[in-house]
């Protein structure tokens, strides 16, 4: 085998690895962005917002990066899946009750 050869599968491997990357920072990017959304609507803090996002991926079966982008297009005019949307207004409700309210009082 010469040299040349040696090379390609090494280039097709940071290639590959160069993609993964990309993707990684998009998708990183759209769950930064889903974060503050929710964040906003519930008056949260950045961990709290995150819990949630988490939450509603474990609660609906669906991967993290998939419920952020059904947020993100939401707050564009988008639909967010029924079952997407009662699994986010009962994690923002857990959330606020968390933080103080009447429940964490009680």
């Amino acid at each position: 085998m010469t040299r040349q050869d040696d090379r390609c599968p090494k280039i097709t491997g940071l290639q590959d690895e160069m993609r993964q990357l990309q993707q990684a920072i998009v998708s990183h990017s759209v769950v930064d962005q889903a974060i503050g959304v929710v964040i906003a609507l519930g008056g949260l803090t950045p961990e709290q917002g995150w819990s949630v996002l988490r939450e509603v991926s474990q609660h609906t079966n669906t991967k993290l990066r998939e419920i952020a982008e059904q947020v993100v297009a939401w707050t564009a005019g988008g639909e967010l899946p029924d079952g997407a949307r009662q699994a986010l207004d009962a994690a923002l409700l857990r959330a606020r009750d968390a933080d103080g309210g009447p429940e964490a009082a009680g």
